[in-house]
């Protein structure tokens, strides 16, 4: 009885919370804007004196006079835009950032372009960017499409739900459970095959996921727990992530399949940046601020050529 009384006084002030929302962020439902400060994000030195003529990619974009570098713009902490002034902020954003300084190119001179998962390859193919960083996982399909530096980060899939949410601890309970994830992606596809009593709801973004969380249309979120850490930052009043990793997603930087001087020039870059400690600031300065503590970066895989 007391649950069926409350339902309407929560979602009256939700109502009110997300009419607040909207105002500040331009779409109702989503977590407000709340990025990292501009003056307190690291600064990469910038090797003025890089050549790598051996990389078709390097060379068409020294020509031409700035990176063109694919991400995304709706995962706040990780890859995210700001309507308002169009900046992008995150901790894939200062990943690449540290790339491009390591090839010998300004600040000024990196235009981000916000690619959708379903088009990375293709962007890559068609030589529509440079690289890509943008919390890609590195799977051997995929390798057979692109190539891969890194990894730069060691995700895992995880669950994201409401703040007053007690019956969902991990995985294991989501039988009768509305989850929601990106169509066709790979959280959707391990809880379709793993956990098939769950109720899969699917949308383009999980920005829109997020969206039905906050107004009890679903009851949980999946993907990697890097991007839920960040959306549960945004409204830790809110939304939280509950129980352990339920899989393993090494990020890496994705590059067109075939130029493999790119691909190890940016391994070394993400090797120096990992030893004189830019990696770190770079977390620090934005996924951090969701409170998780910086991890041990993982191994980078210098697979050879194929």
């Amino acid at each position: 009885m007391f649950r069926t009384t409350r339902v309407p006084l929560v979602r009256a002030v939700l109502a009110a919370l997300l009419a607040l929302l909207a105002v500040a962020c331009g779409k109702e439902g989503s977590p407000p804007v709340k990025g990292p400060a501009e003056n307190k994000l690291p600064h990469y030195q910038v090797d003025r004196g890089f050549q790598l003529p051996e990389s078709r990619i390097w060379t068409r974009a020294k020509k031409r006079g700035y990176l063109r570098v694919g991400v995304k713009e709706d995962q706040p902490y990780l890859g995210e835009r700001d309507p308002a002034t169009g900046t992008y902020s995150g901790f894939d954003i200062e990943i690449a950032r540290m790339m491009a300084a390591s090839l010998g190119f300004e600040p000024k001179t990196i235009r981000f372009r916000t690619i959708a998962s379903a088009n990375r390859e293709t962007a890559l193919q068609n030589g529509q960017i440079d690289f890509y960083v943008g919390t890609y996982t590195i799977n051997d399909k995929r390798k057979r499409l692109v190539g891969f530096a890194g990894p730069y980060y060691l995700a895992g899939q995880s669950l994201l739900v409401r703040k007053d949410e007690d019956d969902i601890h991990g995985p294991e309970d989501l039988a009768g459970k509305r989850v929601c994830s990106a169509a066709g992606s790979t959280p959707y596809q391990r809880i379709k095959a793993d956990f098939p009593k769950a109720v899969l709801v699917a949308y383009d973004t999980y920005s829109v996921c997020v969206d039905n969380l906050l107004t009890y249309q679903v009851d949980a979120v999946t993907t990697d727990d890097a991007i839920l850490i960040g959306y549960a930052a945004k409204v830790p009043e809110e939304l939280k992530v509950v129980g352990k990793p339920f899989s393993e997603e090494p990020y890496g930087i994705g590059v067109p399949r075939g130029d493999n001087a790119l691909r190890l020039a940016l391994d070394d870059a993400l090797e120096a940046g990992e030893k004189n400690g830019d990696w770190k600031r770079a977390y620090d300065a934005t996924l951090g601020l969701s409170g998780v503590p910086a991890p041990k970066p993982p191994a980078i895989d210098r697979y050879p050529a194929s």
